[in-house]
């Protein structure tokens, strides 16, 4: 029953996923290892939205590794567990609860042993910052502890990049890019290896803008229409300033009708955005609102068609609300 709850919420997710974001682009998915035991390594800009994109867009069915935390309130914890994710405890949450982390990586054995697989967010956190960040070591652990445990296993470190031309707009592109698979066939005292092979792996597959002049650089790119979500776009104008498929400019008309068309859920996000005081969390909150509202409203309008007096008119906007989520173009920032 779980497994069937979770396949109807990772298809309803995607088809969400698709309405909320302009496109998204998935490459290098022939690198995806099969009857392999799969740690998937995957830079964090853009909170939950970069689980559930690859959650959705791979035939992995994955298990999560998030922040504990999330799972304080007893319902949330039930629905975290039902989408596969474990918890992971911090020095922040507790000298006294990092000894339940071995919990959660038996967990994770016992999938891995299976031939399943476990993403993890080795950054440590997200930022809206396009490039990588110094990965931490818990999934070398992972790695090692599971050959230790299944010596006849053969693991592999699948690193996974997402790039995004507009972090916090709708409408938007999404690339997601898979990078060949690395094994792990060394011994645990080269686990820093493995932790830099996996580094320069993320490196290779994402936009990588350095740390110098960053804000003026990204400002840059974004003044000249650079896709900044495109990785060879963004070296090669930072090489030469050169910019060879320049991006549409931002359609602010086209966003503005979407909003007339979708006002009910456009005024629940700005009564939520105060609250929200990580930036991060921005895209998560307006497609959470989506996902949880935009069929309810749609179906509250088609209500309306039955009315002899407002029926047509009813229709009428509920294509126009359609069209206009599906003209919604925000390319860049």
């Amino acid at each position: 029953m779980k497994n069937l709850i979770n396949a109807i919420l990772r298809l309803l997710v995607k088809v969400a996923l698709h309405g909320y974001f302009r496109k998204i682009i998935v490459k290098g998915k022939e690198n995806i290892p099969k009857n392999r035991p799969v740690i998937l390594v995957a830079n964090h800009q853009n909170a939950l939205i970069d689980p559930l994109l690859l959650a959705t867009h791979t035939r992995l069915n994955p298990y999560f590794l998030t922040r504990a935390s999330a799972f304080k309130h007893p319902f949330a914890a039930k629905l975290l567990h039902i989408i596969r994710m474990l918890p992971v405890y911090r020095v922040r949450d507790g000298f006294s609860t990092l000894q339940q982390n071995q919990q959660t990586f038996d967990q994770t054995y016992d999938v891995l042993s299976k031939n399943g697989c476990v993403i993890i967010f080795a950054e440590g956190s997200h930022s809206l910052v396009r490039n990588v960040r110094p990965l931490s070591k818990g999934f070398t652990r992972m790695a090692f502890g599971l050959l230790e445990k299944f010596p006849e296993s053969k693991p592999v470190i699948l690193p996974v990049g997402l790039d995004f031309s507009a972090h916090k707009r709708s409408g938007s592109l999404v690339r997601i890019t898979f990078g060949q698979a690395i094994p792990v066939d060394m011994p645990p005292s080269k686990s820093g290896l493995l932790t830099k092979k996996t580094e320069q792996a993320l490196r290779n597959l994402t936009v990588q803008i350095p740390d110098e002049n960053y804000a003026q650089s990204l400002e840059k790119l974004l003044a000249k229409r650079v896709d900044v979500s495109s990785k060879s776009e963004v070296e090669q104008f930072l090489l030469s300033e050169k910019v060879t498929a320049p991006v549409e400019p931002i359609g602010g008309f086209n966003n503005k009708v979407m909003k007339i068309f979708h006002l009910p859920l456009y005024w629940i996000w700005l009564w939520k955005a105060p609250s929200v005081k990580d930036e991060v969390f921005t895209s998560t909150w307006k497609f959470l609102i989506g996902f949880v509202l935009a069929v309810p409203y749609y179906l509250a309008i088609f209500s309306l068609a039955f009315l002899p007096q407002i029926g047509p008119w009813a229709l009428a906007f509920l294509m126009m609300a359609w069209i206009s989520l599906w003209r919604n173009r925000n390319p860049q920032e």
